[in-house]
């Protein structure tokens, strides 16, 4: 028997910006069961706990996690609820609801042979704190010998699918049709039944029997293209999809072009009333343009940042809610729309934001929307396989000379100002900004941009990872 503190110390597996990730060949059964009580003697300290729920995205290794964390909790004598391949807003909302705990296993949109696993306490997410209380913890952890066989429970799925539709009309999607591009996305087998409930008619587009790590951060130059030829092929009104676990969305206009996660969520921000927000640095300033906000809090990038700002403005304001520039949506408060209350939901989910602007459809399209917002465009991309540590070294040396690294960048600007809330942002005299950070999910080295033009922003990411690469 071995400590769960040890165990975990030795897998390389790390918390990033939305829960634990590492290589699959480190998630062993040992360590995944470690994680598991740990967890869950986090949550006895403060609770009585006899029941876990968990779920999985559509990784090949998943399953086999799922097994190795339900075999760990039945050491400590609590049972596992399993509810199959769902979204992670899906298990995350219906364990709220239950006043149960849940672990989700997934790694998101980061490439297959990677895994991770999120936590979730029956309030929400877990805490910066909690997470290095799971990392420290002192439990008793016996080798795994056997593997136990999983019953799927549809209750999660059944509930997630009544959350998104109570509250919208049968009809509000009536004559549109709306493309899914399914890939290998958790929900993929859930979100034609919520836009078929709306009334919309639906055409399953991509669909893969291997994973695809979909990043709606950085959308891959073939997504772009998919989109552009499936929305003229099929004549859509929209296209729809999600990262791997179903929390970040991807909408596309009636043209085929995706939206910034960030402006997704402003304009969801807009339409469902909400007074104030708690939003990363990166996002786009077009929220802080647009007016339409009673107060924006700006936050380090990662979901437990933008949550931690929650209690604080729901002491003052009565509609609160988050989205980060990945399109993650968090609704921090009840909001009443069409006469019906939709429930909080304080963590990233995909399909809020993407219904709200589709209910929209009768009186505009979504290019029409996104065109009454300030005309601010952003970009990103990342350099793979970029140690953090590189990383680190790379925006420190920065920091201590700006002016001489924009010449070595070259971006031929003058600095207006920095920001150093995480990573290094700059801001240029003529508006154009310039952020770089190290991924908090994967050994990658990210840069944001923003300008008055979408073509100058994404040349503005390209130029910047062109000379740190010839760097």
């Amino acid at each position: 028997m071995k400590e769960s503190s040890h165990i975990i110390d030795s897998s390389n597996i790390s918390f990033g910006t939305s829960g634990a990730r590492g290589l699959v060949t480190d998630f062993t059964p040992e360590v995944c069961a470690a994680f598991a009580i740990a967890f869950a003697n986090v949550i006895r300290e403060q609770d009585v706990l006899t029941t876990m729920a968990l779920a999985i995205d559509n990784r090949p290794s998943s399953y086999q996690m799922a097994q190795a964390i339900s075999a760990g909790l039945a050491q400590i004598d609590i049972d596992t609820k399993f509810y199959g391949v769902i979204p992670t807003p899906a298990l995350a909302y219906y364990a709220m609801q239950q006043n149960m705990p849940c672990v989700m296993v997934t790694g998101s949109h980061i490439p297959f042979d990677r895994n991770g696993l999120k936590f979730y306490k029956a309030q929400g997410e877990i805490s910066k704190a909690d997470e290095t209380a799971i990392l420290t913890a002192q439990a008793k952890v016996s080798p795994i010998t056997s593997l136990p066989d999983l019953t799927v429970l549809p209750a999660a799925k059944d509930a997630y699918i009544l959350r998104n539709t109570e509250a919208f009309s049968s009809d509000s999607l009536k004559g549109k049709r709306i493309g899914i591009y399914e890939h290998s996305s958790a929900g993929r087998d859930i979100y034609n039944l919520i836009f078929e409930a709306l009334g919309a008619e639906v055409i399953s587009l991509g669909r893969s029997d291997e994973f695809v790590p979909i990043d709606t951060e950085a959308v891959a130059e073939e997504d772009k293209a998919k989109a552009r030829a499936w929305v003229k092929e099929y004549k859509l009104d929209a296209l729809f999809s999600t990262d791997g676990d179903g929390d970040r969305p991807l909408l596309s206009d009636e043209f085929g072009e995706w939206l910034r996660g960030d402006v997704l969520g402003l304009l969801c921000s807009k339409i469902l009333g909400i007074e104030a927000l708690s939003t990363p640095v990166s996002c786009n300033t077009a929220i802080e343009k647009s007016n339409l906000f009673k107060h924006i809090e700006r936050t380090k990038i990662g979901s437990p940042y933008v949550i931690s700002e929650f209690d604080s403005l729901l002491s003052t304001f009565n509609s609160v809610a988050g989205f980060e520039a990945n399109g993650g949506y968090l609704l921090a408060s009840k909001i009443k729309i069409n006469g019906k209350i939709i429930q909080p939901l304080p963590t990233r989910d995909a399909i809020l934001p993407a219904i709200t602007l589709l209910s929209q459809l009768n009186q505009q399209s979504i290019s029409e929307q996104v065109k009454l917002l300030p005309q601010r465009y952003t970009a990103s991309d990342r350099i793979k396989d970029f140690a953090r540590d590189k990383s680190l070294s790379l925006i420190a040396n920065i920091n201590k000379e700006p002016e001489a690294w924009l010449l070595k960048l070259d971006l031929p600007f003058k600095l207006a100002k920095v920001n150093d809330t995480d990573g290094f942002r700059m801001t240029f005299t003529d508006g154009e900004v310039v952020h770089l950070r190290p991924s908090g999910n994967a050994p990658e080295l990210r840069c944001y941009a923003e300008s008055n033009s979408q073509i100058k922003a994404e040349q503005l990411v390209k130029a910047t990872l062109s000379a740190i690469q010839n760097l």
